[in-house]
């Protein structure tokens, strides 16, 4: 006698791939039912055979039992994504509480970046009367009239966008720099390409306003031409004049910031464990593997196990700016911690877990995400395009001349497919040879480095495959309007296309457990197989179902004729009546013309 399975309640966790046996143990259905669920989806399985988790909740669904990845698999993906978003969804709205704004400073190399930070530091009179920054550690927080504050204390954009190529969207605020005396620069047109790429609000501190030669309106005018349209003028981006040299508008510039995110209305779970970003890494002579972290949400304390990009370990020391040991630390909170088992990357997320076995669960499923994500590039983007997930084709685009720049810009404009719902957009561009920091810009918009007469270096495209960023060099327009139109066709959704087959009139129900019936009845016209159905009473759709077998007297057969009478086995849940007739159809997915 076939022992009895009892059904799983609740919610069963299920891994990236299963067996089908082991499926029905999870579920507690039996081998039978699941193998038949599985052709009914088209799957032909054996009781040894893998299945995939999507095809298993498709099954488990059919089943009415719900799934979810185990945990330890689902935080690896996440994890290695660095997608936070994802992780952060995890939340209960009602227990998020304000946080500080994660604020980067951006701009031209010599227009006052560093300065405008440390004009900051110093404005933070708490700080310096405990002693000010004793260690730089990546970022710091600042207090203003109450608020805290955070600031990257990184590189430019190129943190920024390293950052946001390994998935880590961190920043709330971009500070943009630029000299009143000098204007926008090429390196500033990058700058606003990253943060309007990334939808992060900008403001702008016009420095060096002290300088002979500062020209606050001309400056608003190239602002402008680059889609940053000043407040005086109507426009939405705030223009703060100051000057880091003397100090004028670093409060009036701390305001701003402080308006601007609570507009934003900022918010995180202080309670959840802890989830964090790495900014900067390094091993110390002293302590090993350090990492500076900004917290993102939850609350990390000293002790904490910890998974950071394929690295883990327990949270043995905590460091602020001001060299201050701490205990725990808040969102938007940054610290340099210690006692991690190797160095990880900037831009790894860091997440607290239980204990060290499921840190080491999740390490071991991290690496098997890696293994199926080695091989991404242009081959990948056109698989995401094609599935609709995308309806922008990003685009870095490199030439040797600005006239070329602006006719190839105008012709990948016209390439827009509106009535499609698709279209191109050049996220960035600019004169002279493909660079690493095109490919990062690509990596971070998730599009293609086209370029036009131009060259790439060997570290460079070493670089892109690292980021399976795809660049295309091109000699003649054509050629490459032509892929780029080749590749909006990828981002056009298919048409669903219904055929009907045929028509069956009901003449008899002989059997009807909840959804599963058994009908009889005579093709008036076309053919049936085990395909969807709808059900018409008096020429209205009443309901639907799905054809799972086919009988002519005893026999299973793979179709029904016109003319003749046949018995099918049906899953609906209609309440059938003779003379209902199904109306027996296919559905196609084509490419729009």
């Amino acid at each position: 006698m076939q022992e009895q399975i009892k059904r799983k309640e609740g919610v069963v966790e299920l891994p990236d791939v299963i067996t089908v046996k082991e499926f029905a143990e999870k579920t507690g259905v039996q081998v039978p039912e699941v193998i038949s669920a599985l052709m009914k989806n088209g799957v032909m399985a054996s009781i040894n055979q893998n299945i995939d988790f999507d095809t298993a909740a498709i099954v488990a669904s059919d089943l009415n039992i719900t799934v979810r990845k185990e945990q330890a698999e689902a935080s690896a993906e996440k994890l290695l994504a660095g997608n936070l978003e994802a992780l952060l969804q995890e939340d209960d709205p009602s227990l998020l509480l304000p946080r500080a704004p994660i604020v980067t400073v951006m701009g031209h190399v010599d227009h006052g970046k560093t300065a405008i930070l440390d004009a900051i530091r110093k404005s933070d009179v708490a700080a310096g009367e405990a002693g000010g920054i004793t260690q730089k550690i990546g970022a710091y927080e600042v207090a203003h009239e109450g608020k805290s504050l955070t600031f990257l204390d990184t590189p430019g954009h190129e943190a920024f966008t390293s950052m946001r190529a390994r998935g880590a969207q961190i920043t709330d605020i971009v500070v943009l720099v630029v000299a009143a005396d000098e204007g926008i620069k090429p390196t500033t047109i990058e700058a606003i390409d990253h943060a309007k790429d990334a939808g992060v609000p900008i403001i702008v501190a016009l420095n060096k306003i002290d300088r002979e030669g500062a020209d606050p309106d001309r400056i608003r005018g190239q602002l402008a031409e680059h889609g940053l349209q000043p407040e005086e003028w109507g426009g939405k981006t705030p223009v703060v004049l100051c000057s880091a040299k003397t100090g004028q508008g670093i409060q009036d510039l701390l305001e701003h910031i402080v308006l601007l995110a609570e507009m934003e209305e900022l918010r995180a779970n202080p309670e959840r464990p802890a989830v964090a970003t790495v900014i900067e890494s390094h091993l110390d002579s002293s302590l090993g593997p350090v990492a500076s972290i900004i917290v993102n949400a939850g609350s990390l304390h000293v002790g904490d196990v910890i998974v950071c990009g394929v690295t883990f370990g327990r949270v043995k020391s905590m460091t602020d700016a001001h060299g201050k040991r701490k205990d725990d630390v808040h969102p938007s909170g940054t610290v340099r911690i210690s006692g991690l088992s190797e160095v990880p990357e900037v831009g790894d997320i860091l997440q607290v877990v239980q204990d060290d076995a499921e840190a080491k669960k999740v390490l071991l499923h991290i690496q098997d995400v890696r293994e199926r994500q080695k091989k991404r590039g242009l081959g990948d983007l056109i698989t995401r395009l094609s599935e609709g997930k995308m309806h922008v084709l990003k685009i870095v685009l490199k030439a040797d001349s600005v006239g070329e720049i602006e006719a190839i810009r105008s012709s990948i404009a016209k390439t827009e497919r509106g009535k499609d719902g698709v279209a191109p957009k050049v996220v960035h561009s600019a004169v002279g040879n493909i660079s690493e920091s095109d490919v990062m810009m690509a990596a971070a918009s998730d599009g293609i480095v086209l370029g036009f007469n131009v060259t790439v270096s060997v570290h460079v495209e070493s670089i892109a495959r690292t980021y399976g960023v795809e660049i295309r060099l091109y000699d003649v327009i054509y050629k490459l309007l032509d892929d780029v139109k080749s590749l909006l066709d990828g981002l056009i959704e298919p048409e669903e296309e219904e055929s009907v087959m045929g028509h069956l009139t009901i003449r008899g129900i002989f059997f009807r457990k909840k959804s599963d019936q058994v009908v009889g009845g005579l093709v008036t016209d076309g053919i049936l197989k085990r395909v969807p159905f709808r059900v018409l009473r008096e020429n209205r759709e009443i309901g639907t179902g799905r054809i799972t077998s086919i009988k002519q007297v005893e026999k299973d057969v793979k179709e029904a004729k016109e003319g003749k009478e046949y018995g099918l086995r049906i899953e609906s849940s209609v309440d059938f009546a003779e003379g209902d007739v199904l109306e027996a159809y296919t559905k196609e997915f084509r490419k729009k013309a």
